[in-house]
């Protein structure tokens, strides 16, 4: 997939109507915004294009978190008083997270938010980063950063959905695996929507 490509692909994504995701889309569960207010939230979907191929840069979280330890995220997190709105929490976010400059970023738009178990509407912030610059993952934040072909995220065929008891009940989630990383919960399910959109 050329740059060009894939941001006509990308492009096409943001394009698409429709409503936001969840972390319970593959079950019957309530949703978590009937539990009441969610915190607003942004991740950065940063696609690569200075490499041999276009790639989103994911992060692996410490594991000694309280949260979601060595599970694979976006960067991204909480949106801060600052903030004026869910790209610059994604762009604050990722500078933190692994040392991306602003000004490498180009904003192409953002996705329908997802509401997570955990309390957040995300709003994904879809990017190109289009300077080169050197990765610095945050430390005691973040344990290490990969790259995924944006080619293979975006293609549903690498997707499967699994289960484990969650809660006392079976709770249903996509994954889509990298080599050794797992790939699944919000992570996944963000980015099965964008590949849906995509297509």
């Amino acid at each position: 997939m050329t740059p060009d490509e894939a941001t006509a692909r990308l492009n096409r994504a943001i394009a698409q109507a429709g409503q936001g995701s969840s972390d319970f889309d593959f079950d019957d569960g309530l949703r978590p915004g009937a539990a009441g207010r969610l915190r607003p939230a942004g991740v950065l979907i940063g696609v690569e294009t200075t490499g041999a191929e276009p790639a989103v840069i994911l992060t692996r979280r410490a594991l000694h978190l309280r949260h979601h330890p060595g599970q694979i995220a976006l960067p991204g997190g909480g949106r801060e008083a600052g903030d004026s709105d869910a790209a610059a929490t994604a762009l604050r976010e990722a500078q933190e997270e692994i040392g991306l400059p602003a000004a490498s970023a180009r904003i192409l738009g953002t996705l329908p938010a997802h509401e997570t178990v955990t309390g957040f509407s995300v709003t994904p912030v879809v990017a190109l980063i289009t300077r080169p610059f050197t990765v610095t993952p945050q430390a005691g934040e973040v344990e290490e950063t990969f790259r995924v072909p944006l080619a293979h995220l975006l293609d549903l065929r690498r997707y499967r959905i699994e289960g484990r008891v969650w809660a006392g009940r079976m709770r249903h989630y996509p994954v889509v695996p990298w080599g050794p990383y797992y790939i699944w919960g919000a992570t996944a399910r963000i980015l099965h929507g964008l590949a849906e959109r995509a297509e």
